[in-house]
């Protein structure tokens, strides 16, 4: 070997990662030649806690598979558990779930651009997108009382309103933030820090985009178009008006202007929306126990399409859930986004896919000699932590 060629370890604590991940680099001097990924730091068992509470419960368990997409994840599970009752939620119910998900695109964009702009050393753009972000954050405040785990839906439906008084602050925010983010544009077009660090960094062609399947604004950034919203619509996506954004750049750069893109897209929906509010319920009686059966549920979040499993016993809990989030879709696509690149562009790379580990992680069971895997319960996994570390 090379006496250039080395192996640097990034994580699972590194300044550059948000949460713990381990991303082994082989360098020849400067430049990634192979990337080994890592995973499972912070493991917490949401899909065996959901067997062990009701269905209602887990309205709130899934939420905090991931803050910033918690209205993502509780209305893919909302839709599944739906699904195999047989039940729809009133049109009312659907803008209002449509509204608030799209509030939270808003808001996980704009989280997003400034944790680009931190990457990069460009940390004004962090503080005005930051603040920026908390207009969105207020507006979720005001329809669902709560800034980011929202508790927006209930199994039929949703469980609070969007009164006539609340849609002038609506239309008030979504007007500033529609200025804003035309400035955003403007500074990523033509602003030279940005230009420096990310075009032509991170590159993934559409054809590996496709091959890998990538998801959400990684995969839309390598010209891929790919919407569950516009493709397998739900909630109120196969009513209101809007475009894919899509970008033929392959690099962060283009993951930075199809976010802000989106943002423009999502605010004219938001208005569409509100304007068009359909009158009547919010929502519709949903029995205690689901009848036996399988149900698969996808929805486009933030960070790209998200699909949850359910198997159902005929009890009032399920016997089985499984999540696949977006950024376990986009890991594959991470090694091919870092080999070629420089150790210095690691962490904006990195940042591009928007990466949520607690999404992500899971724990598999290993025999080492019979090569066989398996689950275990917590009441197995407790006794062998217990037995192997007293």
């Amino acid at each position: 070997m090379s006496e250039s060629i080395f192996t640097v370890p990034v994580g699972p604590q590194h300044p550059a990662l948000k949460e713990p991940e381990n991303i082994t680099l082989t360098l020849d001097g400067e430049q990634i030649i192979d990337a080994k990924i890592r995973l499972g730091y912070v493991h917490r068992g949401a899909e065996k806690a959901f067997e062990n509470r009701t269905y209602v419960q887990n309205l709130y368990v899934v939420e905090r598979v991931c803050g910033i997409c918690a209205m993502a994840h509780q209305l893919c599970y909302a839709n599944n558990v739906e699904a195999l009752l047989g039940i729809e939620a009133p049109p009312r119910a659907k803008y209002i779930r449509t509204i608030v998900a799209e509030l939270e695109r808003i808001h996980s964009h704009l989280l997003w651009v400034g944790i680009a702009g931190h990457e990069i050393g460009f940390d004004t753009l962090f503080m005005y997108t930051w603040q920026d972000r908390e207009v969105a954050l207020d507006l979720m405040e005001r329809i669902t009382g709560n800034r980011v785990l929202h508790a927006t839906n209930g199994i039929g439906g949703v469980r609070r309103d969007i009164t006539s008084d609340m849609i002038p602050h609506i239309k008030k925010g979504l007007t500033y933030l529609g200025e804003r983010t035309s400035y955003y544009r403007k500074i990523a077009l033509s602003e030279k820090t940005i230009a420096k660090r990310t075009v032509g960094v991170g590159v993934l062609k559409t054809q590996d985009a496709i091959a890998l399947c990538a998801v959400g604004p990684t995969a839309r950034a390598s010209n891929v178009k790919r919407d569950v919203r516009k493709y397998d619509p739900y909630s109120a996506y196969d009513e209101i008006p809007f475009d894919v954004v899509t970008n033929d750049g392959c690099d962060v750069a283009a993951r930075i202007l199809v976010r802000i893109d989106e943002l423009e897209q999502s605010a004219k929906m938001l208005e569409y929306a509100v304007d068009k509010l359909p009158e009547g319920p919010i929502r519709v009686r949903a029995p205690r126990s689901v009848p036996p059966g399988e149900n698969v549920s996808i929805v486009e979040a933030p960070r790209g399409e998200d699909i949850h499993y359910c198997k159902s016993n005929g009890t009032d809990k399920p016997e089985r859930y499984k999540i696949r989030a977006p950024t376990l879709a986009n890991w594959a696509s991470m090694k091919k986004m870092l080999i070629g690149g420089s150790m210095a562009d690691v962490p904006i790379v990195l940042a591009a896919i928007d990466p949520c580990m607690s999404c992500t992680d899971r724990v598999a069971f290993l025999d080492a000699k019979s090569g066989k895997s398996w689950a275990w319960s917590c009441e197995q996994l407790k006794k062998y932590v217990e037995k192997r570390y007293g």
